[in-house]
C-alpha cells in the first residue's frame, strides 16, 4: 500500500500568482552574468516571477559544457535582488543543496537521472530536512512510476511538504518526433493516485525542438496540469546547451498567450447534468467490459487445460500475429488508433498466456 503524502497546496508556496498556468522560465544553463540578467529582465517584463537556470549540468559525455557551478548562483542572486524574482535550479547532491541555500535559492528540482538513483535522492532529502523551500521532482529517465513515487516519499519523510512533480517524458529508442516519449498515461496514473500533488510539465525537454513546445504545453493543460517549466534564453542561437529547445522571451510570451487553460470544474447546472449522464453511460460500459473480460479469461483457462491434456505449447505466435493484425484493422474502422488497439489486446493476450502458463505449471488446478 502506498504511503499518503503530506502535501502543501501551491497557494501556500508563496511562488505563483493567478491566473494559471504557473510558469517557471529561464535558460537551460547559466552561462554569464550578462546572459542571466538580460534573460531575466525580458521574462520579468511580461509577468514571469519564477526564474530558472541550470548551474550544474549532468552531461552524457565528459568535455561537454557541464555548467558554471556556484558562480552562476551569484548571478541569479543578483536577478532576485534587482528584479524581485524567485530563483530556482536543479540539484543532484548534498553539496548542491547547501550551495543553493547559501545563495538564497527559492526552489530546487531533482533531475530525471537523479530521480532514478534512490541513494542520491535520500542524500538530497537529508540535506533538505527542516528546510522550508519547494522541491519539484522530475520523472525518472525510464518509465518507472514507482521510482518517481519513491523519490517523493523520501522527500516527504524528510519533512518536505512543498512538494511537486515535473513531467518531462521518458527516454526511448523508438524514432519519434519528440526528444522524449511523452508517456502521458504515466502522468495521468500518478495524478490519479495523488490528486493533491502540484503537477508541472517540462515541454522543452519533452519536445527537444522549439516548434513542438506549444502543442505539448497545450496538451498538458488539457490534462489539467497546473504549471509549465519552459527554457528561455535571450539569444538561443548562442546557447551552450540545448539550443534547439530554447525560446526567446518574446516567443515564450507569444506561446503563453496562445494557450487555453481548462477549468477543473464548472458551476453550470447544465454542464453538471450532462457530464453526470455521460459518466453514467461510461460506468455501464466499463461494467460490461469487465464482465466480457472475465468471460474471455474463463475461455482462456479452458484452452490452457485442453493444451495441457494434449501436451501443446502455450504460445501460438503466428495465430496471435494474425489476430492482432485483424484487430488493428477493425479498430481503425471503428475510429480507434493502432497504438491503442495494440496496447489493449497485447495486455489481454499477456494475461491469457499467464493463466495458461499457471495451468501448465500446475498452479491453476
Amino acid at each position: 500500500m502506498e504511503k499518503r503524502l503530506d502535501i502543501a497546496p501551491l497557494s501556500e508556496w508563496g511562488m505563483f500568482t493567478e491566473p494559471r498556468p504557473c510558469v517557471i522560465a529561464g535558460p537551460c544553463s547559466a552561462e554569464s552574468e550578462i546572459q542571466i540578467m538580460e534573460t531575466a529582465r525580458q521574462l520579468r517584463s511580461f509577468g514571469i516571477n519564477v526564474f530558472r537556470a541550470g548551474i550544474w549540468k549532468p552531461r552524457t559525455h565528459p568535455g561537454s559544457f557541464e555548467g558554471v557551478g556556484s558562480p552562476g548562483l551569484k548571478w541569479m542572486q543578483r536577478a532576485k535582488k534587482e528584479l524581485g524574482l524567485k530563483i530556482s535550479t536543479e540539484v543532484a547532491s548534498e553539496k548542491h543543496v547547501f550551495e543553493c541555500l547559501k545563495y538564497g535559492v527559492d526552489l530546487v528540482w531533482i533531475g530525471a537521472r537523479t530521480t532514478a538513483n534512490p541513494f542520491l535522492v535520500q542524500e538530497i532529502a537529508d540535506a533538505l530536512k527542516d528546510v522550508d523551500i519547494p522541491v519539484l521532482v522530475k520523472n525518472p529517465v525510464n518509465a518507472d512510476i514507482d521510482l518517481w513515487i519513491g523519490a517523493l516519499e523520501r522527500l516527504n519523510a524528510a519533512g518536505v511538504r512543498k512538494l511537486g512533480v515535473i513531467h518531462r517524458g521518458f527516454s526511448t529508442f523508438s524514432k519519434i518526433k519528440y526528444r522524449n516519449e511523452p508517456g502521458w498515461q504515466i502522468a495521468v496514473e500518478l495524478r490519479s493516485r495523488y490528486p493533491e500533488l502540484p503537477f508541472f510539465c517540462d515541454p522543452s525537454h519533452m519536445a527537444g525542438k522549439r516548434e513542438y513546445i506549444q502543442e505539448i504545453s497545450q496538451r498538458s493543460l488539457d490534462l489539467g496540469l497546473e504549471g509549465l517549466m519552459i527554457e528561455s534564453h535571450c539569444d538561443p542561437t548562442c546557447a551552450l546547451s540545448d539550443a534547439k529547445q530554447q525560446l526567446t522571451p518574446d516567443d515564450l510570451k507569444t506561446l503563453l498567450e496562445s494557450l487555453v487553460v481548462r477549468e477543473t470544474d464548472s458551476d453550470s447546472q447544465n454542464y453538471k447534468d450532462n457530464i453526470d449522464q455521460l459518466r453514467s453511460q461510461i460506468d455501464i460500459i466499463d461494467d460490461n467490459l469487465l464482465n466480457l473480460l472475465a468471460s474471455r479469461m474463463k475461455i482462456s483457462r479452458k484452452i490452457g487445460e485442453y493444451k495441457k491434456e494434449n501436451n501443446i505449447a502455450i504460445l501460438q505466435a503466428s495465430r496471435w500475429d494474425a489476430i492482432l493484425e485483424d484487430m488493428v484493422k477493425r479498430g481503425g474502422e471503428c475510429g480507434l488508433s493502432e497504438k491503442f488497439v495494440t496496447a489493449v489486446f497485447n495486455a489481454i493476450h499477456e494475461a491469457s498466456v499467464q493463466v495458461q502458463n499457471d495451468i501448465l505449471a500446475g498452479e491453476g488446478e
